[in-house]
């Protein structure tokens, strides 16, 4: 395990709820340098507990136990303040709009061990292990589809319960996202959201019969929202 290394930013306070949530980001900046700079700026007003470089190192930012400011206006499971109830992690990756790339695997490594101690340390189930785009589908994209989400899960780490080419009913689709935790008071952006994350071959907003089965499945392998309030312990 590498030891991050200390980069206090002032940005942060109080919590408001217990932690239950894990946010993965893009810093979306042109390098590392810059967004170190700005989720460290008191100016910026915005920050987060952990930046990962594209060479694996890690920086703290700000302690767990405080609210970091990197979800912004946000939802999930019709609940707002993520930030009071979340860790969020920054991986630096210029983003759509500086050259998006795909992670490096030292990166990824680093994430891994970080994110598997956040796991450790509080009881954060599976699902609400999710990207910014989840939670703010309107406004964000990271960490987008290049994202191994796949990945993580082979570490424990969130969920991809896809075995295969499950299909349903398309119109079905926004009832079950908003069952997930989406916000989906604009349909299209929570359905791009859902499919960044788990179908990322194909973003584009449209509810189709694979995007519904994946859906579906997800929904399966969690038992709904009943397995989620009555497990928070609960693992695939």
């Amino acid at each position: 395990m590498t030891r991050p290394v200390d980069h206090p930013s002032p940005n942060h306070g109080t919590r408001r709820a217990a932690i239950d949530m894990l946010v993965l980001h893009y810093t979306g900046m042109a390098n590392a340098a810059d967004a170190l700079a700005r989720l460290c700026d008191p100016a910026a007003e915005v920050s987060a507990h952990y930046l990962v470089e594209e060479d694996g190192t890690v920086h703290a930012l700000v302690p767990e136990e405080r609210r970091a400011w990197h979800a912004g206006l946000s939802m999930w499971q019709g609940a707002g303040d993520v930030n009071s109830r979340s860790v969020g992690i920054e991986l630096v990756n210029p983003g759509h709009e500086f050259g998006y790339r795909p992670f490096p695997e030292i990166q990824l490594v680093a994430l891994i061990d970080l994110a598997s101690g956040v796991l450790a340390r509080h009881s954060i189930p599976p699902w609400n292990v999710v990207g910014h785009s989840d939670v703010a589908p309107v406004r964000k994209h990271d960490p987008g589809e290049l994202f191994p989400w796949h990945l993580l899960k082979g570490h424990g780490i969130g969920l991809w319960p896809f075995t295969g080419d499950e299909q349903a009913d398309p119109a079905d689709t926004v009832e079950m996202l908003a069952r997930y935790g989406y916000d989906t008071g604009i349909p299209e952006a929570a359905i791009a959201a859902f499919q960044r994350h788990f179908r990322p071959q194909r973003v584009d907003g449209i509810a189709d019969a694979e995007t519904a089965g994946r859906a579906r499945r997800l929904l399966d392998a969690v038992g709904g929202c009943a397995a989620r309030q009555a497990s928070p312990s609960w693992s695939p």
